[in-house]
């Protein structure tokens, strides 16, 4: 590829991740469906901006997945590995082998042979590592039980790998290499230090490349990375990052194994290290651009020509293989004890085939297993089966869970209230809540606690806090609670929408109550004092300006100074927040001009206070910073501008 060429193909890959990721984003699609979208439109069936050489952009933008995994066994420490190994050796292997009966059972059902059935069945049994931990991590649940479950299942195919490259050369009818030429990923086998030893020969040498990653990782990285960081260059400590993955990866597929897996496995040996948040912070930005071009691959490589010619069939297929992986995924979850939430998300996550099957497809034509003829619909099966992997996330975030997910949580009925009533009501007993709850509790305040969340209520018993289960959007729940007798009603939980909910709700139903909420910035603010709210507090507000008048102290402004502008800058804030909601019906110019006079006229009373020669009169109230400066022999500023 001359130099031009390559430059073009760079801007018309990056401008179409550009253009349509973001749009993707804006309409709640996710990145990873943006780029297969991408990929589609400058595809040789779309705009044709980009060829053949898509499959070679596959095969370099692969090396995103190794980098994932990388990062992923950065973020697992040894001991979480090897609590998840039953999910893995349970979960992700009776996945693998009952998916690959069926469809090896399905494919002899269509006539063909065992050998090159058995090459499809196990082919499909894999799942897309790529998009299903990349559509994880965006909607934040990769470290969730679900999300675990997932990444078990992955790994576990990550390692049936290796023996599927085994097993496909026996399987071959003309015996290996019967099908000729092949590409380069058809000729793993062939590069490898291990090919043509002894058996046994071949496990030591593999184990050995295993133990020189684990050694090597846990005695011999550290003293490299601390001599490399002693340089303080940050693109030396970039490159060594790069080297560390690019050899790990080099060495796996030397011995045959997979490469995704060694760097994993180089990843969970340095996820202790001190400089694990470096190495993440330097490997992130290749990674996310290989995967965002694996992925615009992926969707260029879709052939239209080929589905259009033969809809019913490649349809067929990929809603078949879809649905054999979703009830063997569904029917696994329920067996192994998950949830209905959690198993729905695993099903629905890994139904997909994965980037390995085009290997694998290929390496079984080269080896003469599978013909072009039975290949080349599943190839496009595949592909299409992971385009469709975002809607189907979608379908069950935005359809299922909603109306099945929380079945659980909906059965558990609310818990029985004792029949003791206390002056305070708290409403969510998160970090905010509980912070509160203890504060009053350590200062004799009885209180009685609602919490939605069932498993955070179940450990909060656990510690000895008297914590009941309960919606507190239910009038009835509500009365039940004491919100009758109660002084006090404190709202604090995490959601804004339910917020403002249980508030009209006591506002209604409780008006002797006191409500104050919590709020997480002027917009929540705003509507909680136009319903009525008490006293609003913003989460972050004080701890905010805490910082802030310690930056001030740290600047040379005395602390009754930093004290004050602060306290005074929180009573002038409030008391906007309370004027601009009266504003927020009015129009936008209206509102963001009132608000900008507002700003502009605290900064000013802040700064004239400065100005006040009577200010001093509160420096009695202050003689750690004179004895401060008394010291340090330095005299006394009133004026830090001075």
């Amino acid at each position: 590829m001359s130099t031009e060429s390559f430059l073009v193909q760079a801007t018309v890959y990056l401008a179409a991740a550009v253009i349509a990721v973001p749009l993707a984003k804006r309409f709640g699609f996710g990145s990873v469906l943006g780029y297969l979208l991408a990929g589609v439109l400058i595809g040789p069936f779309g705009l044709e901006l980009v060829g053949a050489e898509g499959q070679d952009v596959m095969h370099f933008a692969e090396f995103g997945v190794v980098m994932m995994l990388f990062i992923i066994g950065l973020e697992l420490e040894p001991a979480l590995l090897w609590r998840l190994r039953g999910p893995i050796l349970g979960l992700g292997g009776l996945q693998v082998g009952i998916s690959t009966a069926l469809f090896t059972a399905a494919a002899i059902a269509f006539g063909l042979a065992w050998q090159p059935a058995l090459a499809v069945g196990m082919t499909l049994a894999l799942s897309s590592t790529a998009i299903v931990l990349q559509t994880l991590a965006e909607k934040g649940l990769l470290r969730t039980a679900a999300g675990q479950s997932a990444f078990s299942v992955l790994l576990f195919q990550d390692m049936a790998v290796i023996p599927m490259l085994a097993i496909i050369p026996l399987l071959a009818t003309g015996g290996p290499g019967h099908g000729g030429e092949g590409g380069a990923e058809a000729g793993h086998a062939a590069v490898t230090w291990i090919a043509g030893l002894p058996p046994a020969l071949q496990t030591a040498v593999v184990l050995g490349a295993v133990a020189a990653i684990v050694v090597g990782g846990r005695f011999l990285m550290r003293p490299f990375f601390r001599a490399v960081a002693k340089a303080r260059m940050r693109e030396i400590f970039t490159a060594a990052a790069l080297l560390l993955v690019i050899a790990t990866a080099l060495l796996m597929t030397r011995v045959g194994l997979s490469p995704a897996l060694g760097t994993f496995l180089a990843g969970v040996v340095l996820a202790d290290s001190e400089y694990r948040h470096e190495l993440e912070a330097d490997i992130e930005p290749f990674k996310g651009l290989l995967l965002g071009l694996f992925f615009i691959a992926v969707g260029a490589s879709i052939d239209f020509a080929l589905i259009a010619g033969q809809p019913w069939t490649i349809l067929g297929l990929t809603g078949g293989i879809m649905a054999v992986k979703l009830a063997v995924l569904g029917g696994l979850a329920r067996g192994f004890g998950m949830s209905l939430d959690n198993g729905l998300l695993v099903a629905f996550a890994l139904p997909q085939v994965g980037e390995f099957a085009f290997v694998l497809f290929s390496f079984a034509n080269q080896e003469g297993v599978l013909g072009t003829e039975i290949t080349s619909p599943l190839v496009a099966a595949v592909a299409l089966s992971m385009a469709i992997t975002p809607l189907l996330l979608m379908l069950n975030e935005r359809v299922l869970q909603p109306r099945f997910g929380t079945r659980q949580e909906e059965e558990r009925e609310a818990d029985i209230i004792d029949d003791e009533r206390s002056p305070v009501l708290i409403v969510g007993f998160g970090a905010f809540g509980a912070t509160i709850g203890r504060l009053l509790k350590a200062n004799g305040v009885a209180t009685t606690v609602l919490d939605r969340d069932s498993d955070r209520v179940d450990l909060l018993r656990r510690l000895g806090l008297e914590v009941y289960y309960g919606d507190a959007t239910r009038h009835d729940l509500l009365h039940t609670a004491g919100a009758d007798e109660a002084r006090l009603l404190v709202v604090a939980l995490d959601s804004p929408e339910t917020t403002l909910e249980v508030v009209k709700l006591a506002r209604k139903h409780f008006p002797h109550l006191r409500i104050v909420a919590r709020a997480f910035d002027w917009g929540d603010a705003q509507e909680l004092e136009l319903a009525g709210v008490d006293a609003v507090y913003r989460e972050s507000l004080d701890a905010a300006l805490r910082a802030g008048a310690d930056a001030l102290h740290a600047l040379g402004f005395r602390a009754y100074q930093a004290h004050r502008s602060a306290q005074k800058f929180l009573r002038h804030d409030e008391a906007a927040v309370r004027e601009l909601a009266q504003h927020r019906d009015e129009d936008r110019d209206t509102y963001i001009g009132f608000a900008r006079r507002r700003i502009q006229w605290l900064e000013e009373l802040l700064l004239s206070d400065l100005e006040q020669p009577d200010a001093d009169r509160d420096r009695g109230w202050d003689p750690e910073t004179l004895r401060e400066e008394a010291r340090a022999g330095r005299p006394a500023r009133s004026d830090p501008t001075d």
